[in-house]
Parts: structure tokens; C-alpha cells; sequence
């Protein structure tokens, strides 16, 4: 297929992704900034000076990391499902699949979408967290990539869910039932050293803790599993995730009527 074709398609479709999360940022962006304020309140400066010091930093430093990945996880996510489930609802969905883009564009253009409005309340949430703390990055590259990878897996993870549902309340259950969880059980208020062994194994389950620890690992220099164990999984699950969104697109799994 001719580049220009593919590279037009792309565009169109980031265009009207990222217009969409600007035309309403009153429910894109605000909510959750104010969220993740009131977080850093209850959380990092009213039960924090109980806390004390964690992973020798203070506990305002240590759950900042694990705020801003938990903003970009859930906005990442949540994005794409709404935005891809809407046009499967309204039947739009069928001008893309009877157009001559590749699934795989398809695919690029949604996730671009949601990893930009994830990105971008992520950038608002560590905005704020200055104003409660001082942060100081250990290493960039380390920071910038993980908090891409993490956009780009759970962008795959609710296109995927996007995909299945039938009705609205179908892109509601696996955030409130397995998102959620997962993200609070996934060290984003705590260090897993401080768990019983047994439950820092079951916590090894836990995608999102690998996510939260090397974002951490970037941001202040610690973590609770080993920097290049966290890349390994996160780069797998993107892989394995991404190939499954190619799949299910490509036969039209839950697209076509």
C-alpha cells in the first residue's frame, strides 16, 4: 500500500483522537488532576507524616512515582476503551474496517491517541506533585521510556476490552474489577518488602508492580525487583498484547455483524 495512504490514515486518526480528548478536557484532564491532588493531601501529606521515611526517601517522594503511573495507567486505558467502544456503538467503526488501512494502522492510531491523553495527565499529575515535594530524576531514559511502555500496554489492554464489549457496562467491569485492584495491590502507597514473603510472592503476579517499580527505579533510584526483570516483563506483555489486538482486528472479532 502506498505510504502517503497509510501516513494520511494514521494522522486522520490521531487528529481526531487528540481533538477529542481537548474538546472535553473538562472530563479528560481535570478529574483526574483533582484525584490524584486529593491523593497527594490524604495520602502523601496527612498520613505520610505518621508513615515516615520509605525506601529512604520520604513518603511523599515514594508514592509520587506510583501516583503518576497509576494516572497514566488508568487514563491510558480508559481512553481507548471509550473512545473505540463508542464507535463500535455508533457504527462508525465499519467506515475503518471497509477502508484499505491495515489493521495495524488502526491499531497505531487508536493507542497513539490514548497514550497522548495519558502522557498528558501524567505531565499534570507530576506538576502537581511539585507542589508537595521535591523530585529529583535518576535517570531520564530510564523514566521516559517506562512511562511510554506503560502507556502503549494498557492503550493495548483496552483496545482489547474495547473489542469484546457489547454494551457499556462491559468497558466498566475490568477496570473497576481487575484495574483497580491491581494497580493499589501493585506497590504504588507501599514498598512489597514490607508484605509477608508469601504475599510478596503473590504480589510477583502483579503486572502493574513491575510497571510502578521501574518507573520508581527512574524517578528515585529504588526498587523492589530487579530493573531489567520489570523491563522484560513489560516489554513482553506490550508484545504479546499488541499481536493479540493485530489478531482479533484482523478477523474482526466483535467488530463485524
Amino acid at each position: 500500500m502506498n505510504a502517503r495512504v497509510i501516513w494520511v490514515g494514521y494522522k486522520t486518526l490521531v487528529i481526531k483522537e487528540v481533538t477529542r480528548i481537548l474538546r472535553i478536557w473538562s472530563q479528560t484532564i481535570i478529574p483526574p488532576a483533582i484525584t490524584m491532588t486529593l491523593y497527594f493531601v490524604i495520602f502523601g501529606n496527612l498520613i505520610g507524616r505518621r508513615i515516615g521515611d520509605m525506601g529512604g526517601f520520604d513518603y511523599m517522594q515514594f508514592i509520587v512515582p506510583g501516583l503518576v503511573t497509576m494516572s497514566v495507567i488508568t487514563n491510558s486505558y480508559g481512553n481507548i476503551v471509550s473512545s473505540f467502544f463508542g464507535a463500535k456503538f455508533g457504527k462508525y467503526i465499519e467506515e475503518l474496517l471497509i477502508s484499505p488501512l491495515p489493521s495495524w494502522v488502526i491499531m497505531a492510531g487508536y493507542v497513539t491517541g490514548a497514550v497522548v491523553r495519558g502522557l498528558m495527565v501524567g505531565a499534570v499529575v507530576t506538576l502537581i506533585a511539585l507542589f508537595f515535594t521535591k523530585l529529583e530524576v535518576h535517570s531520564w531514559p530510564v523514566t521516559l521510556s517506562v512511562i511510554l511502555l506503560t502507556a502503549i500496554l494498557f492503550a493495548l489492554a483496552g483496545l482489547i476490552n474495547a473489542i469484546f464489549a457489547q454494551k457499556f457496562d462491559d468497558i466498566a467491569i475490568v477496570p473497576t474489577f481487575v484495574l483497580t485492584p491491581l494497580t493499589y495491590l501493585g506497590g504504588v502507597f507501599y514498598s512489597i518488602s514490607l508484605l509477608p514473603e508469601f504475599w510478596q510472592r503473590v504480589s510477583a503476579f502483579n503486572p502493574i508492580l513491575y510497571v510502578v517499580n521501574a518507573f520508581r527505579w527512574g524517578v528515585l533510584g529504588v526498587s523492589d525487583v530487579p530493573l531489567t526483570h520489570a523491563y522484560g516483563i513489560i516489554i513482553l506483555a506490550v508484545a504479546v498484547l499488541g499481536a493479540a489486538c493485530l489478531y482479533l482486528l484482523h478477523r474482526g472479532t466483535g467488530l463485524r455483524t
